[in-house]
């Protein structure tokens, strides 16, 4: 296998992506496509503050209806903490800088039972092509814009 950092590209891009599943199940909560790994670590950051609110939400929130949301017992292992504690955290961010400027992909697993939440990111080599231009998205040689004359 080739090193992520010897082949031939023209630039990086980041996929970012979130999936949730218990056992055997997997399911994919959303996904980006983000210029820079700032930002798409930046939109994982939202997804793990999204996540842990929708799975243990303020009782305090008015758009609940009343008695929605009873206590349950507190075990070893709780994703929403686990979620906010990852996002807040600058040492995971710089972990996860460090691995994406590498060239490496990054995980973040959270877990609470049989279930887990995964925050991933990992860098997409925007491949050269023959005349040494970028592609453009829809797979063909990207022209540049024609220069202005002053």
């Amino acid at each position: 296998m080739t090193a992520p950092a010897a082949c031939p590209a023209t630039g990086v891009e980041y996929l970012a992506e979130v999936h949730g599943g218990a056992a055997a199940s997997s399911v994919f909560l959303g996904g980006v496509i983000a210029p820079t790994r700032r930002l798409a670590l930046r939109w994982l950051h939202h997804q793990a503050h999204r996540l842990a609110d929708a799975l243990d939400p303020d009782p305090h929130t008015t758009h609940l209806p009343p008695h929605a949301l009873r206590p349950t017992p507190r075990t070893t292992e709780h994703a929403p903490t686990q979620l906010r504690f990852w996002a807040a955290d600058s040492d995971y961010t710089e972990e996860a800088t460090d691995r994406l400027a590498t060239g490496h992909p990054y995980r973040f697993t959270a877990r609470q039972g049989p279930a887990w939440y995964q925050l991933t990111a990992r860098p997409l080599l925007i491949p050269q092509t023959p005349s040494g231009r970028p592609r453009d998205g829809g797979g063909r040689t990207a022209t540049p814009p024609p220069r202005r004359q002053p």
